[in-house]
């Protein structure tokens, strides 16, 4: 079967744009490899999305993938390996088959941005986690530190502040990125403490987190805090190896695209926290996926 537009990446900006495929009239098929719905799947609140006063990352995923899949867009659950050129647009490799497909909308989104100590890797699991709702039930009664300074670091404290016993945020800044409404919130938990203008030094224990080292930027005096679970949250990279001879990247990995979403090879085009841009959130991921879809419409026609 030839699909009209085949979209990498089952986030916000993917099926956004398998929605406004499908009114357009096109079939559409999404590839993702991990959850439906991105990061904010794991995001214990969104209330930044307008006409939506609040609701759990998880439900707005599943509403937005049941919605595509309603509408006939395919769900296919598989990793893609590569996107080859084809007499008619373009061939999508899976580990599992090809689907050829006239366009392509890559909306492969970001992962997680690591700190780079040592023993983080070998403690991710043990204590190491870049997802504190998925995580935080485990470090019940205990202290954990959070790391960052946007609103999913500040999200991620004011959740594990349910839960544990004692929870340091941790910033490199004096001054937080993330929303005001957040910071003020997280000000009236009693057990959680700011560490503010400090960076991670060092990840203490060997088989299980025992503690982690902060150096402060002013004093350059290192503090260590008590902690059993540490809660990565200092940002995002993009994941676009694969597709780095079919479109042009810049130096940072990122697809380079405009508001049109225009990638650099005709036929392909970017959407949501993948593609250069300023601003990256919900809002932005679902526009970018309204307009990747209806301009690979138009290219089919």
């Amino acid at each position: 079967m030839m699909y009209d537009i085949g979209i990498i990446g089952g986030g916000t900006a993917g099926l956004t744009a398998a929605i406004y495929g499908q009114r357009a009239g096109k079939q559409t098929v999404v590839f993702e490899s991990a959850n439906y719905g991105g990061q904010i799947v794991f995001s214990p609140k969104v209330e930044n999305y307008p006409g939506i006063a609040s609701i759990s990352g998880a439900q707005y995923s599943m509403n937005l993938m049941e919605q595509a899949a309603n509408l006939g867009a395919e769900m296919k659950r598989e990793l893609v390996t590569a996107v080859k050129e084809a007499e008619e647009g373009f061939v999508v490799v899976t580990a599992e088959r090809e689907y050829p497909c006239r366009t392509i909308i890559l909306a492969t989104g970001v992962t997680h941005r690591h700190l780079g100590l040592d023993k983080e890797e070998k403690l991710t699991g043990a204590g190491v986690s870049y997802c504190a709702t998925c995580d935080g039930m485990f470090f019940r009664g205990r202290n954990t530190a959070v790391i960052g300074g946007g609103n999913t670091a500040l999200q991620d404290a004011e959740f594990l502040s349910n839960y544990c016993n004692k929870v340091y945020l941790v910033h490199r800044r004096d001054e937080f990125r993330g929303d005001l409404k957040n910071v003020e919130a997280l000000k009236q938990k009693e057990n959680v403490e700011l560490v503010l203008s400090a960076v991670p030094k060092e990840i203490l224990g060997e088989n299980m987190v025992e503690g982690l080292v902060v150096t402060d930027k002013k004093t350059g005096e290192d503090q260590t805090l008590d902690v059993a679970g540490i809660f990565v949250a200092v940002g995002h990279l993009p994941k676009n190896e694969t597709f780095a001879e079919l479109v042009k990247l810049d130096e940072s990995g990122f697809i380079v695209a405009g508001e049109d979403c225009l990638a650099s090879h005709p036929g392909v085009f970017a959407a949501g926290d993948c593609r250069t841009k300023e601003v990256r959130q919900l809002t932005t991921a679902a526009a970018d996926g309204a307009v990747a879809a209806l301009a690979a419409a138009k290219y089919i026609r």
